[in-house]
């Protein structure tokens, strides 16, 4: 027991620990600001159970790093009822917002009319795809809604990791190559899948230099929407001594058909990791774009060091 006055058997008084002072100390854990927009995941393909679960996790990764943040989803191909379109979300977030302001005016309070956009909206795309980037931004003008509409996620050093982790999980590459063990089915070269032509596969191109060098195997990346594209970078791979190939998908998983995928794997005649999914660097980098267009303190997204 202890008194007031200190400890009354001898025993050690647990103190709270003084705040660290200069440059070592913790940030102050950031939150979102009072009024702020709200984060409009756009979600493309066709809805299901599976692609709402998926955009609900990546929505919660998002909302643990900003708390306060209002963050929504809206579906490019929704129904308006199970699945709500982008461009519904957008009007409802609009209506809230000037239900509060006039709630507030009607109580009395001093308040501003609030100005700015209502969304940011976020494209739930890991690299450039125009067409659908196209209907995003389409959908946001039929909203007739203030939104300000992001670029997609990729390229960055946390999609590198989140791939090398998806083929780690597939048993086609190490987790670490640092640590002395090997895997008998790890690939020694890897294509990239992405859908958008020829900028994604560009973009796609920057992220697999990264992956390049944390698995130490050539890394190429090829279109799964152009014919014939997945078997002809299959074909340089193994004419250039890669003969244990995988396919890893640049891709977050609603946007393209999981049919696709398994006929471009069989006709490359290789292996295939899961999609990114809701893997967290998905949510942080969705997070990232909506603090970076709004002028917020910047998102710590720095990639996994290189083993």
């Amino acid at each position: 027991m202890s008194s007031p006055t200190g400890p009354a058997s001898g025993l050690p008084v647990r103190m709270p620990r003084p705040r660290q002072p200069g440059r070592h100390r913790r940030p102050e854990p950031l939150v979102a600001p009072e009024g702020a927009p709200a984060l409009v995941l756009a979600v493309p393909g066709a809805p299901s159970a599976a692609t709402r679960g998926l955009a609900e996790e990546v929505v919660s990764i998002a909302r643990s790093e900003l708390p306060g943040l209002d963050a929504r989803i809206g579906y490019l191909d929704g129904d308006d009822s199970e699945f709500l379109t982008l461009r519904s979300v957008l009007a409802r977030a609009a209506g809230e917002r000037t239900a509060r302001y006039e709630q507030a005016v009607a109580a009395g309070l001093d308040v501003k009319e609030p100005d700015g956009p209502v969304a940011v909206v976020v494209p739930l795309l890991a690299g450039p795809d125009n067409a659908l980037i196209r209907r995003i931004r389409q959908s946001v003008m039929d909203s007739r809604v203030a939104a300000e509409l992001t670029d997609a996620l990729g390229p960055h050093p946390l999609l590198a990791e989140a791939l090398h982790v998806r083929l780690s999980e597939a048993g086609l590459a190490r987790a670490d190559r640092a640590r002395l063990f090997t895997v008998a089915t790890a690939a020694d070269g890897i294509i990239l899948a992405s859908v958008g032509g020829d900028e994604a596969v560009q973009a796609a191109g920057i992220t697999g230099m990264l992956l390049a060098a944390r698995l130490a195997v050539p890394v190429m990346a090829a279109a799964l929407d152009q014919e014939g594209s997945i078997s002809s970078v299959a074909e340089q791979l193994r004419s250039s001594g890669s003969q244990q190939l995988a396919l890893a998908p640049y891709l977050v998983g609603p946007e393209i058909d999981p049919g696709l995928l398994a006929a471009a794997a069989e006709e490359a005649g290789c292996a295939t990791a899961e999609a990114l999914g809701a893997y967290p660097a998905i949510g942080k980098l969705a997070l990232a774009k909506y603090t970076t267009a709004l002028g917020i303190a910047p998102q710590q997204t720095q990639g996994a060091p290189v083993r």
